[in-house]
C-alpha cells in the first residue's frame, strides 16, 4: 500500500522558517506563490528579464526579483519553468547562487531523472508535485481544501528532506487532500507514459481517428464532431467522479454493452505492445533525448505537425459548432503549466 500523508503528518513551522524563491509564475507558479504566501510563508518569485508574468505577480503583492537575485535570498528554491528551459536557467541563474545546505525543488522529475540537472550533494533534491492544473490548486486551497500531491525525495542532504518537502506540501494545501509518495523516476515515467498513450497522444489520435472513420463514410461532419469529440466531456467528467463502474452505471445499457464488448477490440493486443514500446522509450531515456534535440534544433518537426494537426477538419467543423455554444468557453480555461 503506498503511503500517504496528510496535515497531520507535517510540521507548517518548518517551510515558515525558510526563505522560499518561486521560480516562475505561470499556473503552477502562481498557485505555489500565493498558496505559501497565505500559509504564512516568507516568498519571493524569481523571474528573467522582460518576463510577462512580472506585473501579474507584483499585482498581486508578491516580492518580484531577477532569477538569481530570488536564488542568492532563498532557504529553498521551487523550480516552475518549463523542462526544456530548466537545465540553462538551473545552470546559469540557479547553481552559481544557491547557498549550501539549500533545498531544491521540483514539481515535475524530468530533468532530474534523465540527469540535465545535477544538483550539488550538499543540498537536498525534492519533489512536490499537485497532480491538477494550477488554476485549481489555488481554487482549491482559497476553498480551504485542496489538491492531491505527489512526494519524492532524490537527495537528503539535511537529513530532514522528506519533513520539508511535507512541510512545503502543506504550504500549498496539498497535505488536506493527501500527499502520495513516490520516486523522481516512478514520476517522470508514469506522467510521459499518460500523456502519450492515454491523456493527450491516445485520446487526441482516438478522437481523430473515429471522427475520420464516420466522415469517410458519408456521415455528416458536424455529427461525427458530436459523437466523437463533444461528448467526451460528459464520459470524462463521470470518470473522473465515480471511477470507470460509475460511469458504466450512469450511462445506457446499450452503451455499456458496446463499451464491454467493442472496446477491447479497438484497444487490442497490438495497442497494448505498442503502448509497452512506448514505455520502454520513456524509460530508456530514448524520448527525452528525442524532445531535448528537436527543442536544440529549434523545433522545426515539432512545428510542423503542430501546424499541420491544427488544419484537420475536426478543428474547422469544431470551431464553427463552439461558436454555437458560448456557454463552452465561459469556464476557467487552463494557463500553460509552466510559464515563467
Amino acid at each position: 500500500m503506498a503511503q500517504m500523508y496528510y496535515d497531520k503528518d507535517c510540521d507548517p513551522n518548518l517551510i515558515r522558517s525558510k526563505k522560499v524563491a518561486i521560480i516562475g509564475y505561470g499556473s503552477q507558479g502562481h498557485a505555489h506563490a500565493l498558496n505559501l504566501r497565505d500559509s504564512g510563508v516568507d516568498v519571493r518569485v524569481g523571474l528573467r528579464e522582460g518576463s510577462s508574468s512580472r506585473t501579474k505577480a507584483i499585482e498581486a503583492g508578491l516580492k518580484v526579483a531577477s532569477i538569481a537575485d530570488a536564488t542568492l535570498e532563498a532557504d529553498l528554491v521551487m523550480l516552475l519553468t518549463p523542462d526544456t528551459e530548466m537545465k540553462r536557467v538551473y545552470d546559469s541563474e540557479i547553481a552559481p547562487n544557491l547557498s549550501g545546505g539549500a533545498a531544491v525543488l521540483f514539481a515535475h522529475g524530468f530533468n532530474i531523472r534523465f540527469g540535465l540537472i545535477a544538483p550539488n550533494s550538499d543540498l537536498d533534491v525534492i519533489m512536490v508535485a499537485p497532480k491538477g492544473p494550477g488554476h485549481l490548486v489555488r481554487r482549491t486551497y482559497q476553498e480551504g481544501g485542496g489538491v492531491p500531491a505527489l512526494i519524492a525525495v532524490e537527495q537528503d542532504a539535511s537529513g530532514k528532506a522528506r519533513q520539508l518537502g511535507l512541510s512545503y506540501a502543506y504550504g500549498i494545501g496539498a497535505s488536506r487532500a493527501g500527499v502520495l509518495e513516490t520516486t523522481f523516476a516512478e514520476e517522470t515515467e508514469t506522467d510521459l507514459f499518460g500523456e502519450q498513450v492515454v491523456l493527450c497522444g491516445g485520446l487526441t489520435s482516438l478522437v481523430k481517428s473515429g471522427f475520420e472513420t464516420l466522415v469517410s463514410a458519408g456521415y455528416q461532419p458536424e455529427v461525427a464532431y458530436f459523437e466523437c469529440l463533444h461528448e467526451v466531456k460528459l464520459i470524462v467528467d463521470l470518470m473522473y467522479e465515480q471511477g470507470i463502474a460509475g460511469m458504466r452505471f450512469s450511462i445506457s445499457d446499450t452503451a455499456e454493452y458496446g463499451d464491454l464488448t467493442r472496446g477491447p477490440r479497438v484497444i487490442d493486443d497490438h495497442v497494448r505492445a505498442t503502448m509497452s514500446t512506448i514505455l520502454s522509450e520513456i524509460q530508456s531515456g530514448k524520448f527525452a533525448q528525442e524532445w531535448i534535440a528537436e527543442n536544440e534544433q529549434g523545433r522545426k518537426r515539432f512545428k510542423e505537425l503542430e501546424a499541420s494537426d491544427s488544419e484537420h477538419q475536426i478543428e474547422k467543423v469544431g470551431a464553427k459548432l463552439r461558436e454555437m455554444m458560448p456557454w463552452i468557453s465561459t469556464g476557467t480555461r487552463l494557463q500553460d503549466v509552466s510559464g515563467g
